[in-house]
């Protein structure tokens, strides 16, 4: 018997050990910080999807990403933004992140917030409803280099290389914008990171007031505070301000007034790293190994093509900069190092006192421009008569208020995140200027540059698949028929607006005898019930129908005898349910036709 407890002794004392190590590893699991709950409010542009990639990458012990909410009022249309992210989130492995975009709720004219409102306009135009001009959304391009039309299709890239993931925008089951995120905040503590304008972030914050103490800190990309705004397309109406901030300046102002700490992210720092000839020769050479890699470095080849980059080898800047993924960057290393006076990797980081001009001196001037006060005995949402929110806003890039005679810079300051000093001011932490590679005559001269090629190179987390590795035997084939010795009916060019009924038409049309009608060529109106993305559904179309020999011409994106950048005619249509999001997904059906290899 004392043999037996002898030979069983090294044996219990394993055990005991090992009992042990499990105990040590149990209160070192319960003393480790539950991971950070993140969510992102992201407008989609190119340089967002950097960022999304960039951020699905981190490690998920320290960081979760809880919901991805779509900013729908400015470089992109949400039907087309809510698609592509399904797809990215399905190539990431990530299906379990909640999706929110768009919502048909509106804002009373007494300034009662109802449930829902989508983001589609600014404050200053939401009503009741889902339709309204586009005072500040004007001034980005709709068409193609580097409008919405190159937003919505990432370039034609989108559909040749995301996979098609099971999620996608359904009509009435679409989770909205404000549900994802009061459900998401109201679960617990949340940082917020806003990449786009601030409308659905100030929706919540003053619909909700209750769940500022659950928003632990928002990180904006945005804004200029020391540098001039970057309005390419209304520096001669307004040289200050930057297009996220710009897109609504009066939620820009509610967020950073809000009460919660605020990191910001403007150009001031984005300014100081810029894309190089070296850095994208790098990238091509060295940095595609995984399938996020490989997306973001076509995407930016794209975009650099646009921006009419040098020939390659040349030195120097490309016109184009690490705007998002860079705030990013910013954000987790600040979460790591702690928020609000911990050291940043990537950036230098000071304090100052700012605030965003939402309106023009001299105030308490009522001259249409303004409907917070116009026409009104008591200001919406309580302003103060004769406030900073009571003077001439901005009404269109074209503003005569505006415009300076004989200089090519104007006088608006809408969407300005300017210094002062006093009570206006709020205390926020301001990137400067991103950290220098301390690694001489390196190709990537700021330390941010090479972390972001290295995050997305990681093994770990890696995307699963793109379109055609999803799709093994998927290949690019155009179908056109054999014509020879087939009469031929009338004539036939379709000019149409892509709006669900006009669809229907098509088919019919190709479904018609060919000895009846001919159909020789669709042409597309861009300034009708549909954005001009939309496009593709019609490519997809043809292509099902093996009609992939009829040319598709694209239109004007305005009416005639309109400028360019503006919406007349068209604020007419809903931009939410029943309208613009509808007609853009065709109702949800369009992820069921096939990809044709035009677009």
């Amino acid at each position: 018997m004392e043999k037996a407890r002898r030979t069983s002794s090294p044996s219990w004392t394993a055990a005991v050990a090992l009992v042990s190590l499990f105990a040590v590893a149990g209160v070192a699991a319960a003393g480790a910080p539950p991971p950070r709950r993140i969510l992102v409010d992201t407008d989609m542009d190119t340089d967002d999807l950097f960022a999304l990639l960039y951020i699905l990458k981190q490690d998920r012990s320290q960081f979760d990403v809880k919901a991805i909410t779509i900013s729908a009022n400015a470089w992109i249309d949400a039907g087309h933004g809510v698609d592509q992210l399904y797809d990215i989130l399905y190539m990431m492995g990530r299906d379990d992140i909640a999706v929110g975009v768009g919502g048909d709720g509106g804002i009373s004219e007494a300034g009662e917030i109802h449930p829902d409102v989508g983001g589609y306009l600014p404050l200053i135009d939401q009503g009741m409803s889902t339709v309204g001009g586009c005072r500040y959304r004007q001034a980005v391009p709709p068409g193609r280099r580097g409008g919405r039309l190159d937003t919505d299709t990432n370039g034609g890239l989108r559909r040749g290389f995301l996979p098609q993931g099971h999620r996608g925008y359904a009509p009435l089951r679409q989770p909205t914008a404000q549900q994802v995120m009061v459900d998401t905040v109201s679960a617990g503590p949340t940082t917020l990171l806003l990449f786009g304008t601030h409308t659905n972030a100030a929706l919540l914050l003053m619909a909700h007031p209750h769940l500022r103490r659950n928003v632990e800190r928002v990180y904006v990309l945005g804004g200029g505070v020391r540098v001039a705004g970057n309005l390419f397309t209304a520096y001669g109406a307004n040289p200050f301000a930057e297009f996220n901030v710009f897109g609504d300046p009066f939620a820009a102002y509610q967020v950073l007034h809000s009460g919660v700490p605020v990191t910001l992210v403007p150009l001031d720092a984005t300014n100081t790293i810029p894309v190089t000839e070296e850095y994208f020769a790098e990238f091509g050479r060295r940095w595609q190994t995984t399938p996020e890699a490989r997306y973001c470095f076509q995407s930016l080849d794209l975009v650099l093509r646009r921006h009419r980059r040098p020939a390659p080898g040349l030195h120097g800047s490309t016109g184009y900069y690490m705007w998002d993924s860079f705030a990013a960057g910013v954000a987790f290393s600040s979460m790591r190092n702690g928020d609000a006076n911990g050291a940043n990797d990537f950036a230098e980081l000071e304090y100052m006192n700012i605030t965003v001009i939402t309106s023009n001196k001299p105030y308490g001037v009522r001259d249409g421009s303004n409907p917070f006060f116009d026409g009104r005995a008591t200001p919406k949402f309580g302003l103060k008569v004769g406030g900073v929110h009571s003077g001439h806003v901005q009404t269109g890039i074209g503003d005569s208020f505006c415009l300076v005679p004989g200089s090519n810079a104007g006088r608006c300051q809408d969407g300005y995140t300017k210094e002062v000093t006093g009570s206006e001011g709020v205390r926020v932490r301001v990137a400067t200027s991103a950290k220098p590679n301390p690694v001489y005559n390196s190709a990537f001269d700021r330390e941010f540059s090479k972390n972001f090629l290295e995050v997305l190179n990681l093994a770990k987390q890696a995307g699963r698949f793109n379109i055609s590795t999803q799709f093994p035997y998927y290949r690019e084939v155009l179908y056109k028929p054999d014509f020879i010795n087939v009469s031929r009916g009338k004539p036939v060019i379709f000019d149409m607006d892509m709006s669900p009924g006009d669809f229907v038409s098509l088919i019919y049309l190709l479904k018609a005898p060919r000895e009846v009608i001919d159909l020789k060529g669709v042409l597309v109106n861009g300034n009708g019930w549909a954005n001009i993305a939309s496009i593709d559904i019609i490519y997809d179309i043809l292509h099902m129908m093996g009609r992939d020999d009829i040319p598709v011409g694209l239109g004007n994106t305005t009416a005639m005898g309109n400028p360019t950048l503006g919406c007349n005619n068209v604020y007419a249509i809903p931009l939410g349910s029943g309208g613009f999001i509808d007609s853009d997904t065709l109702y949800g059906l369009a992820r069921l036709l096939p990809r044709s290899p035009r677009r």
